[in-house]
């Protein structure tokens, strides 16, 4: 059984919902876990990689017993071979919200996935789905012309884009000039007509934001916790598999510094350092993010 978290005496949470975001390795299941069973609420994931049933040690999604002491919803729920996109998760987390609704019971939001928390309380955009042959067509222009000439091109019809999107970043060039041509509208046109999917009178939200060195220490004993639990025999079964290597679950990170250990390429000690370092910089990541999308969320320093 877990031990309570004395953090929970600090959250401030008065309404329907809550939102509970963070780096990996802060302790935000443990939180959500402590306040769940206090409020009676149930506990939803938003976070991409512990939808995913194949790797519950890598991905460190609640236990099993954790589950039974508080109801949790989208962990485990799709199969590796399947790729969940942002859209998907947030139609499933909107029917799991109205139905909690139509309950009369609290919802705690919790996970690490910046986006999805973004699209849950700014909206996603619906695009519609732009066909390859104009993405090809952007690319070949792009590649053809050079980043300064494209981004000039794509001044003309989307300025506010070109001038947003940092240098070298040619996706999301090339994403915003096929929106504008295939479409007509800029991305900012289309982000504009969107709505939230919970407004601000519903949710409460907190950030775990744990000093750094703090943080990358409970990474290291997390990736030495994974190794000795079942994360290697989990990456085996996947492997097994033999999937697409671009899905998002052979994406997870630690997946390819335990694929090297598995091909006898590393040994136990090289992967150990791998995956640590693996799991400091995803959450550096992480909580760069948060730092930057989110100045108005309520912050949670202590990481227990």
């Amino acid at each position: 059984m877990a031990e309570s978290d004395p953090r929970a005496d600090s959250i401030e949470w008065t309404r329907p919902i809550l939102l509970l975001a963070g780096p990996t390795a802060s302790g935000k299941s443990r939180l959500a876990l402590e306040l769940a069973r206090r409020r009676d609420a149930v506990i939803l994931n938003a976070d991409s990689q512990q939808l995913y049933a194949d790797l519950r040690v890598l991905t460190a999604r609640p236990s099993i017993e954790d589950e039974v002491l508080a109801e949790h919803r989208l962990y485990g729920v799709a199969d590796a071979a399947d790729a969940w996109s942002v859209g998907r998760w947030l139609r499933a987390i909107e029917a799991e919200l109205a139905a909690l609704t139509r309950e009369g019971r609290p919802a705690i939001v919790v996970g690490g996935t910046g986006l999805y928390f973004r699209a849950l309380t700014e909206g996603l955009a619906d695009i519609p789905a732009i066909p390859a042959s104009d993405r090809d067509a952007a690319s070949a222009l792009f590649d053809a012309k050079g980043e300064p000439d494209f981004r000039a091109r794509l001044a003309t019809l989307d300025a506010a884009s070109a001038t947003r999107i940092a240098p070298g970043d040619r996706q999301r060039l090339i994403r915003a000039y096929s929106v504008a041509t295939t479409t007509g509208r800029t991305l900012g046109d289309w982000q504009a007509a969107t709505r939230p999917a919970i407004g601000p009178e519903l949710h409460d939200a907190h950030l775990l934001e744990p000093d750094r060195v703090a943080l990358y220490a409970a990474c290291d004993r997390r990736a030495g916790q994974m190794l000795n639990e079942g994360a290697i025999e989990e990456v085996r079964r996947l492997l097994d598999r033999d999937l697409s290597p671009d899905l998002p679950a052979m994406k997870a990170v630690g997946v390819r510094e335990i694929r090297g250990f598995l091909g006898d390429l590393t040994d136990r000690a090289t992967t150990l350092t791998a995956l640590s370092q693996a799991t400091r910089r995803y959450a550096k990541r992480q909580l760069t993010w948060f730092r930057n999308q989110t100045p108005n969320w309520l912050r949670v320093q202590a990481l227990q």
